[in-house]
């Protein structure tokens, strides 16, 4: 496995997630019981940061106001962060907030490229388990409503004869920089800004490897056929619930591009072109930009 060591984005050991701790059923009442516990406030995808003038999280603690009226249903415990308790608080949807001075509910998206590495890293696994919440209120198999267990990491069917439990799901996407040895292929989306230019991705479909979605994905999208599929690393990707995993494959030299599928172009380009900036390279948080940085530095 030829991975660099540094994490991408979102992902590291930012939390210690202590998993065995869910099974505890009187969990809420330790974290209450507990001076140290943080509560990070969801409503939809939105959450709380206070700016000082730089983004953070707003933890609250134990007694604030805020939290009194919530149900116990709406807790989800994610894990120790910088050692202390961290519990997430799924607000209902109009609920009424009134919000500590000088914090405000935002979307994460925006605020990546100026966010804590580690902040946002918590940020995006309390914001996939708000969507996977919010998509399973309701038993996929009987209709009848589901009830957080496991510390808010399960959801159960309330119904006695039914009880299925539905788990967080991740979507599976591919990610791949394809080199012919000097060049690298990359593709551009129409509703991007002008000179962008990204790897090729797509999702996992059913019965199908991760390598033989990378060879299917650039096919489809380019028309070039790869060879050496090696993995590079994985990202964390919450907007909605994904898993990027990354890769570098070789095309054949002078491999003709036909372009297909989603992509408004592809074409190849050389190193000088994408430092030059030819091509808008993508935002450096992504793991895109990784396999770029990597090919740039030499690694074909």
């Amino acid at each position: 496995m030829d991975c660099e060591h540094r994490p991408n984005y979102f992902a590291g050991p930012y939390i210690e997630r202590h998993a065995e701790q869910r099974e505890d059923p009187q969990w809420i009442a330790a974290a209450r019981a507990d001076p140290a516990t943080r509560y990070l406030i969801a409503q939809g995808t939105t959450q709380l940061l206070h700016f000082n003038p730089e983004p953070h999280i707003a933890f609250l603690a134990n007694g604030a106001p805020l939290l009194s009226a919530l149900p116990p249903t709406s807790l989800v415990l994610l894990g120790w962060f910088r050692g202390a308790r961290c519990v997430l608080v799924d607000v209902a949807a109009g609920t009424p907030l009134e919000l500590p001075a000088g914090s405000r509910l935002e979307e994460l998206r925006p605020l990546t490229a100026v966010l804590p590495a580690e902040e946002a890293g918590l940020l995006a696994y309390a914001r996939a388990l708000i969507i996977w919440r919010a998509r399973h209120q309701y038993c996929g198999i009987c209709g009848a409503p589901t009830a957080p267990i496991h510390a808010g990491h399960c959801l159960r069917c309330t119904n006695a004869g039914c009880a299925h439990e539905f788990f967080p799901r991740i979507d599976p996407a591919i990610i791949v920089l394809v080199s012919d040895g000097e060049r690298a292929l990359l593709g551009r989306q129409a509703s991007w800004p002008a000179r962008r230019y990204s790897t090729i991705a797509g999702f996992v479909e059913p019965g199908e490897s991760l390598e033989d979605a990378v060879a299917r994905e650039v096919a489809e999208e380019t028309g070039v056929s790869v060879a050496r599929v090696r993995y590079h690393s994985s990202q964390p990707w919450p907007f909605p619930s994904s898993v990027m995993i990354g890769f570098c494959a070789r095309a054949a030299a002078g491999s003709p591009v036909r372009i297909g599928g989603e992509l408004e172009d592809a074409r190849w380009f050389t190193r000088e072109q994408v430092t030059s900036g030819e091509a808008l390279a993508p935002p450096t948080q992504s793991i895109s930009w990784r396999l770029i940085e990597s090919w740039l530095q030499g690694d074909s």
